[in-house]
């Protein structure tokens, strides 16, 4: 049960500070299973309690000594991951183990991002009738206009804003899905539009669309008492070239 709060007070900390949708809320759910019915039964119906406690078989010997044999291995391993994830180096007996048991995979970091990047690169989608002026695509979740607030999307997955940020982290030719979009805005898709949070271009599809790259930031506590200003950012080259409707109609043809 003490293992059992750790885990909660820590994915409590994360859901307060990051948006990671679902996840958090599955690991907490688990949780549960670290607890026994009597520190449960309180939170039950009397009722159901006693229901439960009369139907739910006893573990025998048996059941007793597998998870003994089970938590003589589950336990080292599970240390020698923590030494390597805080010291980066094993600990040389139950490294050993962590070895063995590898294949049956019931010991890892158990984290989505083990290794955390130190800078915010954002893609910014623009869209212009003319070549000239552009106006920015908005999405619902992922950063976009400096004065606007993180939102909260737990548990929603918000798929295309989450895409957007891994995409950011590579090149549009190692995100296949990017291309597409794009081609899309040209069209004025309605499924896609739908997807971000309006469209700048109520009177028709643009001609041309681009994506640029932004390393964002968040704002100091001075500059958004003066500015209202959640994020700074600074332009760090282009995403995606431009291109138009017989762009990809020339692309095709080849």
């Amino acid at each position: 049960m003490a293992a059992a709060w750790c885990v909660l007070v820590f994915q409590a900390l994360i859901i307060l500070t990051g948006n990671y949708n679902f996840f958090n809320l599955l690991t907490m759910l688990i949780c549960l299973f670290l607890f026994d019915d009597a520190a449960l039964r309180r939170l039950f119906p009397a009722r159901l309690a006693s229901w439960v406690q009369r139907r739910a078989p006893q573990p025998g010997t048996a059941a007793t000594t597998i998870a003994a044999l089970a938590a003589f291995v589950i336990v080292p391993a599970g240390v020698n991951v923590v030494a390597q994830t805080v010291t980066g180096a094993g600990l040389p007996v139950a490294g050993t183990l962590s070895e063995l048991v590898a294949p049956l995979m019931v010991v890892n970091r158990y984290g989505l991002f083990a290794v955390m990047t130190t800078s915010r690169p954002e893609i910014v989608v623009e869209g212009s009738a003319d070549g000239e002026t552009w106006r920015e695509y908005a999405f619902r979740y992922k950063p976009g206009a400096l004065t606007r607030a993180p939102p909260w999307n737990i548990p929603h997955q918000p798929r295309v804003d989450w895409q957007m940020w891994f995409a950011a982290l590579g090149d549009f030719r190692q995100n296949r899905w990017f291309v597409a979009f794009m081609l899309r805005l040209l069209e004025g898709s309605p499924p896609v539009l739908a997807l971000l949070d309006g469209n700048p271009f109520p009177e028709g599809p643009p001609k041309f669309v681009r994506a640029r790259l932004y390393e964002y930031r968040f704002a100091d506590g001075s500059t958004h008492a003066t500015s209202g200003q959640w994020w700074v950012r600074a332009p760090a080259g282009l995403y995606f070239p431009q291109v138009s409707l017989a762009d990809f109609v020339r692309a095709r043809a080849r």
